[in-house]
């Protein structure tokens, strides 16, 4: 069911204050900022380059935006979509012609995951075109859901506590990477989408492959807000409120010059009873 009207400008409030928030923690826009908005015809890239176009009004700092998509020469892609959309918006608007898409087939099998070449493909077309269209920072569309799924795949398949960082250096410190849509809830993101009628192109690579590492943890976390709403925002709020001395790193420990943990309030000594405690205390006021 489309969401009403209504329900659609509180939806876009709620990201348009998400995104700020982002923007303002972490710094990420600052007055002179000339910013390469990449664009793939998907929700997410949409919904970041409209919000911030709104920000840009608003905003006590001045900053442009330029918008680049990349056509990776997937057969039958509908350039013309992007080039109408934007040209309809009055967005300053750049189509890069690059055929990634033969590399990615000569170089892996239909069975293996393509989204890692292709994104980093995608990402030295991204560093070039931004340097010669004098961009410095590049904001891209990886939103709440996204990040919790990096730190899940890190967890579950590569042994580390990371997820996808709000700000980075990158490029050798010649550009800065920006994800403001960080606090921003997929759902939102899709109602959002489809309260504006963007003009939708989705992936015929890598977004078409079902058995993706990246969709399996993606539906574990759907099932558990199903089964626990809120579960998301939580796990959100966990990745703001680290607490280093309850984890495992010894060299962590070593660099905070620590012996041994002391009892931190709301993270008792013995972590064994920690979770159960918290979540106990979240029944009882009826946040389960």
């Amino acid at each position: 069911m489309a969401t009403e009207p209504a329900d659609g400008a509180r939806v876009e409030t709620r990201l348009r204050r998400g995104v700020s928030r982002a923007i303002t923690d972490f710094g990420m826009i600052a007055d002179g900022d000339r910013i390469l908005v990449a664009v793939s015809g998907g929700k997410d890239s949409y919904a970041m380059l409209a919000l911030l176009r709104t920000l840009q009004e608003r905003a006590p700092v001045r900053f442009e935006l330029k918008a680049v998509a990349i056509d990776q020469g997937h057969p039958g892609y509908p350039a013309h979509v992007l080039r109408d959309y934007m040209a309809r918006e009055g967005v300053d608007f750049t189509l890069i012609r690059e055929d990634t898409y033969s590399i990615v087939r000569e170089k892996l099998g239909p069975e293996e995951t393509q989204c890692s070449l292709c994104s980093r493909l995608r990402r030295g077309i991204l560093y070039r075109v931004a340097k010669e269209l004098g961009c410095r920072k590049i904001a891209l569309g990886h939103h709440r859901d996204d990040i919790l799924q990096t730190f899940l795949l890190n967890v579950l398949f590569a042994g580390q506590l990371a997820a996808m960082p709000p700000i980075l250096s990158a490029d050798g410190g010649t550009h800065v990477v920006i994800r403001p849509l960080a606090y921003c809830a997929e759902e939102d993101i899709r109602s959002f989408a489809q309260v504006a009628e963007f003009p939708i192109i989705a992936c015929t690579l890598c977004g078409s492959q079902p058995h993706m590492q990246r969709k399996i943890v993606g539906k574990l976390l759907d099932d558990l807000e199903r089964a626990r709403p809120g579960t998301k925002q939580v796990m959100l709020a966990a990745l703001g409120n680290v607490r280093p001395s309850h984890l495992l790193d010894k060299s962590l420990w070593q660099t905070l010059g620590l012996a041994v943990t002391n009892a931190v309030e709301g993270v008792p000594g013995d972590p064994l009873f920690g979770p159960e405690r918290l979540l106990a205390e979240r029944d009882r006021r009826g946040l389960a």
